[in-house]
């Protein structure tokens, strides 16, 4: 597994390492009871403060992604495997989409739009 951030975007790297992470689940590269790298391997290797990894992983756990348990780290959660079954359905949309001629942006408030 490979997390990428990018230190000259403005998103938050909290946010980067998370949407990483939940890539990989998306794309199948993690399943449910996949164990994570400790937050410390992960701080280490991308040169980033603990906290930030940290504070990713408690937001896949608040989304339901990721397990975090004492002495067994972090681990994907069963729930997560919902997620591999829609990506299908999501890039179905946006190949249809895009064939439309619909912005990513437009399709991106399309779906929080109707979600509300």
């Amino acid at each position: 597994m490979l997390i990428r951030i990018d230190a000259e975007s403005g998103r938050p790297l909290f946010e980067q390492v998370a949407s990483s992470v939940r890539g990989d689940i998306l794309a199948g590269r993690l399943e449910p009871g996949d164990r994570l790298p400790t937050a410390r391997e992960v701080a280490d290797a991308l040169e980033i403060n603990l906290h930030t990894v940290l504070r990713a992983y408690q937001q896949l756990r608040d989304e339901g992604l990721v397990d975090l348990r004492r002495g067994r780290g972090a681990v994907i959660a069963a729930s997560a495997a919902p997620l591999t079954e829609v990506a299908h359905d999501i890039r179905t949309l946006v190949a249809r989409a895009s064939a439309l001629g619909i912005p990513p942006a437009t399709l991106a408030a399309l779906i929080t739009e109707v979600e509300s």
